[in-house]
């Protein structure tokens, strides 16, 4: 079951209203229902409150290895979540802690991945740039820089090949659009009419070279046009505009249409954990907080009366207390037994080569 059908179908009844001119019910005086908004702000505020536990952790060596970090792109994910419905597809990079936190996923099973225990969402072997939930409909956390890009493209053809009307949201960073895949995705996406959604998470700097040093072509989703590709920007600092964005990319995805969208939107935190971000100033990034997507959100549910302090300090509350179960429960998980690391390599149990 899709973690957010109740609020899919709530979404969609509105717009039909919408549509029809009939007068909306005082709860819907505001652009979506409350359900909707109190979805963003959890989901989101869960996002940032994992990504920066996680951080501390890795400062005290718990956390290994890469971990890249989604502080200030929550509102790139919650937005489309709450877009999409039941058996839709998400694939993205190796920034993937909060994909699967949007989609559902217990907070525990990714932070114990994050650990490399055998509880993970990956039994312990992915670790931070490789998050899978079947069950959830997320394929992963991909490390090779625009690897997922093609993946996105098979998981879109499946859904064709089947006759389901399913569609696979794909993301990507900014810095992937330079991979030769991108472009021979796009011209596949659009020989085949495929249900897929391409999304570059513009966050301004790639690893760490602004857009502006790196591309002749600095509005991203310029690039579509020339696979003639419906392509456009999104401030993706607000979640209602991402909200739409994907909505209207969805209708058009199920007849067929590719879309690519560019989330203008930006990461607080350097590239990965050890990326001091010397490439650009204090200033910058504070001017960035000014437009936090959580606090916007927070601020457009008090003053519209759509929830009371109260609610959101209950959720404040949950959240608090989802993370500090993760922690535990990744502390007191095993690892994984050293015979595991033949395990989930070849579909043939008695491959030849397998050594034990």
């Amino acid at each position: 079951m899709h973690p957010f059908k109740k609020i899919y179908m709530i979404n969609t009844a509105v717009a039909n209203k919408v549509k029809k001119g009939t007068k909306l019910d005082k709860k819907y005086a505001t652009p979506y229902p409350k359900e909707t908004y109190l979805f963003w702000y959890e989901s989101m505020l869960l996002m940032r409150k994992f990504e920066e536990k996680s951080g501390q952790l890795y400062g005290q060596q718990k956390i290994k290895g890469f971990c890249h970090l989604y502080n200030g792109q929550e509102a790139c994910v919650a937005g489309a979540v709450s877009a999409l419905k039941e058996g839709d597809k998400y694939i993205t990079a190796y920034r993937d802690h909060a994909h699967p936190l949007a989609l559902g996923t217990d907070p525990k099973y990714i932070m114990a991945e994050l650990f490399g225990k055998a509880t993970g969402i990956s039994k312990g072997k992915g670790g931070s740039m490789h998050m899978f939930d079947k069950e959830k409909h997320f394929f992963g956390g991909h490390g090779i820089v625009g690897g997922q890009i093609p993946l996105g493209i098979g998981i879109a053809f499946a859904e064709k090949y089947k006759g389901t009307d399913n569609l696979c949201m794909t993301f990507m960073g900014d810095g992937a659009v330079r991979q030769g895949a991108f472009h021979e995705s796009l011209n596949l996406a659009m020989l085949y009419k495929l249900p897929i959604i391409f999304v570059i998470e513009n966050n301004g700097y790639a690893m760490g070279t602004s857009v502006e040093r790196s591309s002749n072509i600095t509005d991203l989703y310029k690039l579509g046009s020339a696979y003639d590709m419906p392509s456009k920007p999104v401030q993706a600092m607000d979640v209602e505009q991402v909200h739409e964005a994907v909505k209207e990319a969805a209708e058009k995805a199920r007849k067929g249409m590719p879309s690519l969208l560019e989330f203008k939107t930006y990461r607080y935190k350097g590239h990965s954990i050890s990326d001091p971000a010397t490439y650009r100033n204090k200033e910058e990034v504070e001017s960035h907080r000014q437009k936090d997507s959580i606090e916007a959100v927070r601020t457009t549910i008090l003053v519209k009366n759509i929830a009371d302090e109260n609610e959101l300090l209950e959720i404040e509350e949950k959240v608090t207390q989802q993370i500090a179960a993760a922690v535990t429960f990744a502390e007191e998980s095993d690892f994984p037994k050293p015979e595991e690391a033949y395990q989930d390599v070849y579909v043939q149990k008695d491959y030849p080569f397998l050594t034990t």
